[in-house]
């Protein structure tokens, strides 16, 4: 076992098929966890509550499940499993993903390495049904260096796939739900100005389930105002330029507003 937590959210629209392989990806990690916080968002159904049920029997108490009284969305639900967790390292994982089986060897190993070192992520692969079937990916900067460069335009970690200090992630004030969707983002670019040293690995460490209509999703009017208003704050802060902004966050505005099909074309092409 090694002293680093697990934390995973999960709401009832969750199919328990993929709640059990995400939790199943854990279990089969070769660096073993003695910490799992699953956050129950709200009620969930019987399929979900089965899975944990049987989880709970097969990880004893390893396996930490907290159950909040109503659905509050996903920022809300990680900052209450935050404070559950008891290892300053702490591994995010979705409800529905499923981690490579070295990822959080390769995690761990990385901080004992660097002990100034606050976050870390790594590229990941995206699969529909299947993660033997890959339709796309997203890698990300490695260097810390390149990392704050880089998040002054675009979201500098994948999110399903973090591992970071629970005291810096604290200490910045945790996930918060002023811009949705962003939640990750917006704490992300706060840790780093705070001057929190981040690292990227370049492995594939997680498979991320992505919705043929992920496009859809990130897509519209409504989205494409509060992705301006994030940047905007970004900009605000000092934390990037005019021109990040207008090279930035304004293309992206327009590529959310385009018809599905030409968004569709342009996601696919970027990642």
């Amino acid at each position: 076992m090694q002293n680093y937590s697990v934390l995973m959210s999960v709401y009832f629209k969750e199919a328990p098929e993929y709640l059990k392989q995400a939790i199943e990806s854990i279990q089969a990690q070769t660096f073993q966890t003695n910490d799992f916080v699953l956050v129950c968002d709200g009620p969930l159904n019987d399929g979900l509550d089965a899975i944990i049920a049987k989880k709970q029997q097969e990880m004893g108490e390893t396996l930490n499940v907290v159950r909040l009284a109503k659905n509050g969305g996903l920022g809300n639900a990680l900052n209450e499993g935050i404070k559950h967790c008891k290892n300053e390292l702490v591994a995010r994982m979705d409800s529905d993903d499923i981690s490579a089986a070295d990822r959080c060897e390769k995690q761990v190993k990385l901080f004992k390495k660097n002990p100034e070192l606050d976050i870390t992520s790594g590229a990941l692969l995206e699969f529909v049904t299947s993660p033997d079937q890959i339709t796309g990916g997203r890698t990300i900067p490695c260097s810390n260096d390149e990392i704050i460069r880089y998040s002054r335009k675009r979201c500098p970690f994948n999110h399903p796939c973090v591992m970071f200090k629970k005291s810096a992630v604290e200490f910045a004030g945790g996930y918060q739900e002023k811009y949705h969707l962003f939640e990750d983002y917006y704490l992300w670019i706060r840790m780093l100005q705070n001057a929190c040293k981040a690292q990227n690995l370049p492995d594939v460490l997680l498979y991320m389930r992505t919705p043929t209509d992920m496009y859809l999703r990130r897509g519209g009017t409504a989205y494409a105002k509060v992705m301006l208003r994030f940047h905007w704050w970004v900009y605000k802060s000092g934390w990037a330029s005019l021109a990040d902004f207008c090279t930035g966050a304004v293309p992206h505005a327009l590529v959310c507003v385009m018809p599905n099909k030409l968004r569709k074309i342009i996601y696919q092409v970027i990642h």
